[in-house]
């Protein structure tokens, strides 16, 4: 699954040991807020130090998130639990080349005149 939108909220850090195997683990939340007319907010996590570093993130970034959902139960109630994958730098308008249209002029053509009609048309509407 894919949301675009901005980071309003970077949560702090948290980390530990794994009690199964003793390696360290760390994971890092943030707040993103859909730029829609009516806006949304979804907390995500990120998990693995070499993660946090290569993404990056910083509250204000545009992004667009690819995350996995997933939920798990611990004394009877549940948690979900939403972990991005993959998190790649939102286009805006301010990355495009310099007097670059972002749609290039359509040259004019021949108004076409719809009013006559096709003999040929067999369509009853």
């Amino acid at each position: 699954m894919e949301i675009t939108g901005k980071i309003i909220a970077v949560l702090p850090e948290r980390g530990g040991v794994s009690q199964r195997t003793g390696s360290e683990w760390k994971v890092q939340e943030y707040v993103l807020e859909t730029q829609e007319q009516y806006p949304r907010k979804m907390c995500f996590d990120v998990f693995g130090a070499d993660k946090i570093a290569q993404f990056a993130i910083k509250i204000g970034d545009q992004l667009t998130v690819s995350f996995d959902i997933d939920a798990r139960e611990y004394q009877g109630r549940w948690y979900n639990s939403i972990r991005a994958w993959k998190v790649e730098r939102a286009a805006t308008a301010a990355d495009a080349p310099v007097g670059q249209v972002p749609f290039p002029p359509v040259p004019d053509a021949a108004p076409v005149d719809f009013s006559a009609g096709d003999s040929k048309d067999d369509l009853p509407f």
